[in-house]
Order: structure tokens, then sequence, then C-alpha cells
């Protein structure tokens, strides 16, 4: 086999050292090779034509060049500068999911007696929070500012904390539906976004919805007197509920009561994927795209471990029917946590799949309000 000696047409000595603003470097070096010889291959006396390309190289081989220009130059500048621009934006002007909900009005969802505050968990993290008194105050709540609200805490009412589920709003249909139970009940209703969630900043993650959790509780306890203080916690927020308990053990405090609806565990039945992806796909997540792709963001919410270590009575709440977390792991954490304390301070109360509330409508039951009440009574 015999290979004849290629001529080279060396393109870079044809390149000035200045060139022009007329041509990119790149589209003055395509426009410079005006032939390109491809050696003749001689192999047991044949041999392939030559081959030249004249006068201009394809049109598809600068557009190629270009755009691997741009790629170099844009996949560095999207990844530092963009999503600082985007967080700043979104933050400025508060945009959540869902759209054309005003989180900031609470009263354009029937919430009348209900005021809307922002609290800061921790440096660069502003909570959205919602506060709904007793629903027999609702007349006396009409044009009250926050400082009125806050000096209701100690009224003596019972105050429960909502630790809503993943994705969504405070403003979710579910959630007022909540609120309003709760306060026709005579309780005060505290509902907080966590950090990433409605108009919260921040990124959401395990610790950080924990500690979005501590300090509420904390800002609330600070203003309730002798007042009770319960933690309901739905879906998500159970995990977040029975981790916020077991720090707060760590100090010595005990919930005065909490109520798991829709309880799942991360350790008995392991999530496949990180439960915030809404987070990083959704409009304002967009910023942390790139390092959601990069880096592990590890959720666990060890419920049933955590319900081991739990001092405070707890009621379980769950519907046969739950099409997102099956009823039988909800029975698996309670038995645990009936057995880390008894079965008079923990209970379990099912609601027939025949009523159709799945995950999300437990507050649509007509004996809700009964069980509810009777569960305060035993604190």
């Amino acid at each position: 086999m015999q290979l004849e000696k290629p001529q080279v047409i060396h393109l870079f000595h044809h390149l000035p050292m200045n060139v022009g603003s007329a041509h990119s470097p790149v589209e003055y070096l395509t426009m410079r090779v005006e032939k390109v010889y491809i050696s003749t291959l001689t192999c047991c006396g044949q041999s392939v034509r030559k081959l030249m390309v004249h006068e201009q190289s394809p049109r598809w081989l600068k557009k190629g060049l270009l755009a691997a220009v741009a790629v170099c130059i844009l996949v560095p500048v999207t990844y530092n500068i963009i999503p600082a621009l985007l967080q700043d934006i979104i933050y400025t002007y508060r945009l959540s999911m869902p759209f054309f909900v005003d989180l900031s009005r609470p009263a354009d969802l029937s919430l009348n007696h209900t005021i809307n505050m922002y609290l800061t968990s921790e440096e660069g993290i502003s909570l959205g929070v919602w506060h709904t008194v007793p629903e027999g105050r609702w007349k006396e709540a009409q044009g009250k500012d926050l400082m009125w609200y806050q000096n209701t805490l100690n009224d003596g009412s019972p105050i429960f904390i909502y630790l809503h589920g993943n994705t969504g709003t405070r403003a979710a249909p579910h959630r007022v539906g909540v609120a309003k139970l709760l306060s026709a009940l005579g309780y005060h209703v505290v509902v907080p976004d966590y950090r990433g969630f409605g108009d919260s900043t921040g990124e959401p993650t395990e610790s950080g919805l924990t500690t979005d959790a501590l300090y509420v509780y904390n800002w609330v306890k600070a203003r309730s007197g002798d007042s009770l203080v319960v933690i309901w916690g739905h879906s998500l927020g159970t995990g977040v509920s029975c981790n916020t308990a077991v720090k707060l053990l760590e100090q010595g405090v005990v919930f005065d009561g909490v109520i798991l609806e829709g309880t799942f565990s991360g350790v008995l039945h392991p999530i496949p994927f990180n439960i915030f992806i809404w987070y990083y796909w959704t409009f304002p997540g967009i910023k942390n795209l790139f390092s959601f792709l990069t880096e592990e963001k590890k959720v666990v919410f060890p419920t049933e471990q955590n319900v081991k270590k739990m001092k405070s009575p707890i009621l379980f709440l769950h519907s046969e029917d739950d099409h997102l977390v099956p009823i039988q792991t909800a029975r698996e954490i309670y038995e645990f946590a009936a057995k880390a304390q008894s079965k008079d301070r923990v209970k379990f109360v099912t609601f027939d799949g025949s009523l159709g509330y799945q995950h999300n409508s437990l507050y649509r039951d007509p004996k809700l309000p009964g069980i509810i009440r009777e569960f305060v009574k035993s604190l």
C-alpha cells in the first residue's frame, strides 16, 4: 500500500493578524478555504480519484463552526450570568405559580379574616405566610393590621400551623379548604409557603424546609402565650413536621399535638427522583437547572425513624383510595409511632375509598371537624 504525500494548505498562514470588523475569525477562515486536496490512495494498482473542493467551503461547514463558537460562549454565560438575572427579576416581582393568584390578597379566596405577611427564616430567605383568625372574629378583623393579628395569637384559642404538601402554594384549593375548616372550628391557622414555594424566596431542600418550619413554630410560640400550638402536616408536610419535631426534641421542646395526613416515608419506600424537580423546571426554578443536573440533592424524610422519637400525641389521617401514598405505608408508620408511645396517644383514622377523597380532599369529609375537635380536646 502506497500513500502519496498530501498537499496541505496551511490556512493559518493566510489569516491576518488583525481581522477586519466585517468578518469574524471563523468566517474569514472558512472563506479562505479555496482548495482542499485529498491525497490519492494507491492500493493494488488501483487509485481513488483525487477529490477537490473549489472556491469556498460548503455552507453547512461555516454554520457548524459558528454554532460551535456560539455554544462555547453561551454555555458559560448561561451558567454564570442568566441564573442570577432571572432570580433578581423573579424575586423582585414575586412571580408565583399558579399565575393570576395574588398571594398578598387572601381575601380574594374568601379568606377575608386573613392577613398576608413575610417572615425571614434565615438570611436571604423570605417566607410568604397567611394567618387566619377564628371565624368568630371575622368582622372584628376587617381592616386590622399585622400587629393586631399577632396579638390575637394569645387569645387562648388553639393555633394550627399547617405545613402543606409538595408543589403549588398556600392558595391551592385544598389548602384554603383546610384553613377555612380550622377557622370555622374556632382555631387560628398559620400557613407558610416553604422556601422556593409560592412567593417565598430560596431553593427547596429538606434541611431548608425544616429550618423554615422551625422558624415559623418559634415565631408563633413567642406570641401565643399559653395557647395550644398544633402542627398539621400534609403529604410532604408530614416529613417536614416530623423532622421539625425531632429537632425541637433536641432542645427539650415537644409539640402540643401533631396531625399527619397522607403520611409518606422516604426510607421505607425510597423516592427514586428529586421530589423538588418541579422547582428546577418551572420558570422560577430554571435558575438552578444546571446545578440540578450535575449535583446530587438527596431527599430522605425518615418519618418512620422520627416517629419512634416523638413524644407528642399524633393523629394519622389517611384515605383508603390515596393514589399517591398507599394506605399501607401510613399504617406501617403508625405502628412504629404507636409502639414507641401508646395507642392512646397515637390514633389512626381512615376514610372509605368510595368517598373519592384520594390524596388531597379529606377536608371535605363531614366527620372531619368532629375528629379534629376531639383530638384538640384530648391535648
